[in-house]
This record gives C-alpha cells, structure tokens and sequence, in this order.
C-alpha cells in the first residue's frame, strides 16, 4: 500500500456523467504528515489530489489543470473521517464539479468547486 493510496473507496452511484464515493483516509495516510502537526488535517492539495485521482479513474480526465474555476475549502478533514465525495463531469467543457462532505453530516462540506482539466 502506498501512504497517498486510498483502498477502502466505494462507489455508492454512478452513471456516464457522475459517480459518488464513499472512503475513509486513514490515519497512516502520509498526506497528514507535516500539515499541522499538533491538529492532523488533509490540507487543500491533499484533496485535490483525491479529486483529480477519481476524475482520471472514473472519466479519464487529465490530471494536468487548465484552469479552476472555483474552489472553496469549508471545513477541515480530519483523519480516519468517513467522506463522500461526488463528481460530475461535463465532457463539452472537460470540466468537474466536485463536492466533499461527512458521510455523518451531509451539512458538513468539506471542499466543492470546479476546475477544467487540460485536454488530451
């Protein structure tokens, strides 16, 4: 297992268009090494890391960024937190729409915005 992996995900939708997850980052997860040590937290690029990651596996997007056309960070993820994550492609636009929220508190958003990926 590498420390950036994610193996516990789960698919709870999916269509051509969107896919929700499901997944815990672990506590082990080297992507809390270093970011505040005293509060662990997944910083901002540790997230997007996760999201472009299941944008390339579920849409086959580039993982090369042309442009973010917002991004909002809400709330810390803390480790061993339960996440959902939901993705919606626009193929026109070789963009995603991306929400993180708790699988406990659907009010609970963790991250949500927009980026275009860099066309193949």
């Amino acid at each position: 297992m590498s420390s950036h992996s994610i193996e516990n995900e789960t698919v709870i939708s999916k269509d051509d268009s969107s896919v929700m997850l499901e997944f815990v980052v672990p506590k082990e997860s080297d992507f809390f090494d270093g970011h505040f040590p005293q509060f662990k937290l997944l910083p901002a690029v540790g997230q997007f890391e996760l999201i472009s990651r299941f944008s390339k596996k579920y849409f086959h997007v580039s993982r090369g960024i042309s442009s973010i056309k917002r991004m909002k960070f809400s709330a810390p993820i803390l480790p061993d937190a339960k996440v959902r994550m939901k993705l919606d492609f626009n193929a026109e636009k070789n963009s995603v729409a991306f929400k993180l929220w708790s699988s406990a508190d659907e009010a609970k958003v963790y991250s949500s915005g927009v980026f275009a990926a860099v066309k193949s």
